[in-house]
């Protein structure tokens, strides 16, 4: 099979390659605009296409479609402090995709779409994600939809990497209030499987909530961390407005702030997503969170591996 991912460099991405070629898939052709993180994947694994694309712009790399088995729609733009990157990378993108998928007639797409779509909060990302399921859903395509919610895994670049990268580096980490917000973050090798589960045995027109079994308190997520990376930092519980403002101020210096007061919000806001059976539903058994850490941050091959922003 000729399969193709667009957004193919990121967490996802990178931790699907691995569990595409180990299910013995070669064909693969990853489109991707981030050229740090492309080179990581090409090193890795040689054997595979990998070419720089612009998504959101026409041009040659829609020529990869071309008697394509199969397409994993998994570009995005998660964090920014503009609204102009969420429109360019999460809706005009999947335009310009979906414009490809259909004019090569590719006969089967599995798009990665978010938990956040049934999300309470009301965010830039929110927004645009949404807007990028109808997007889909209107094209016309043959396709299955998959809502994560938070992920974590090998190539973290954000959430719980670089939640682990400062802890080492810094003596204090900081936990907005006090910490007790329910999580479901769910493992990317996890959901790599059910991916691949979906290209082997295509469920068009159907949308699966994918959450991650286990309900953690982020203050307990952090505290796993720490275990698992042996990290020093003391854990110290500051009050939510002062750590609303301190985000503020980061985005006025970074303009791709790891963590934004947005997010922050979506921390806090209480949602809690619907757990189906997916381990029946797809065969794929699912990994201990405690196991999950221990295997992000201590793989000999692939724990050190950090992809940039």
């Amino acid at each position: 099979m000729k399969i193709i991912l667009p957004g193919g460099a990121g967490l996802v991405g990178q931790n699907l390659v691995s569990a595409l070629k180990g299910r013995d898939y070669h064909n693969i052709v990853v489109l991707d605009k981030h050229t740090a993180n492309l080179a990581i994947l090409k090193q890795m694994h040689p054997d595979i296409t990998v070419e720089y694309a612009d998504l959101a712009e026409a041009g040659s790399w829609s020529d990869h479609f071309a008697q394509a088995d199969a397409v994993v729609m998994l570009q995005a733009q998660i964090g920014a402090a503009t609204l102009e990157p969420f429109i360019r990378n999460n809706i005009i993108s999947t335009e310009q995709v979906l414009a490809a998928i259909k004019q090569h007639k590719v006969p089967y797409t599995v798009h990665i779409s978010s938990s956040v779509v049934k999300s309470v909060a009301e965010d830039d990302y929110t927004r645009t994600k949404r807007d990028q399921e109808d997007l889909v859903r209107g094209s016309g395509i043959s396709h299955t939809m998959l809502r994560p919610t938070l992920m974590f895994g090998w190539f973290d670049r954000k959430h719980l990497g670089w939640l682990s990268r400062f802890m080492r580096r810094m003596p204090v980490f900081p936990v907005p209030g006090h910490g007790r917000y329910m999580r479901q973050p769910l493992y990317a090798r996890d959901f790599c499987n059910i991916i691949v589960r979906c290209i082997e045995n295509p469920m068009p027109g159907q949308a699966f909530n994918i959450t991650g079994l286990e309900k953690i308190d982020y203050i307990d997520m952090i505290r796993q961390i720490k275990r698992a990376t042996g990290a020093k930092a003391a854990i110290l519980c500051i009050p939510y407005g002062l750590f609303f403002v301190l985000l503020r101020l980061w985005a006025i210096f970074d303009r791709n702030p790891p963590f934004t007061a947005d997010q922050l919000k979506a921390l806090v806001a209480h949602d809690e997503f619907e757990v189906i059976d997916w381990p029946k539903i797809f065969g794929v058994a699912p990994t201990p969170f405690a196991t999950a850490v221990h295997e992000t941050f201590n793989d000999p091959t692939y724990g050190k591996i950090v992809l940039e922003f």
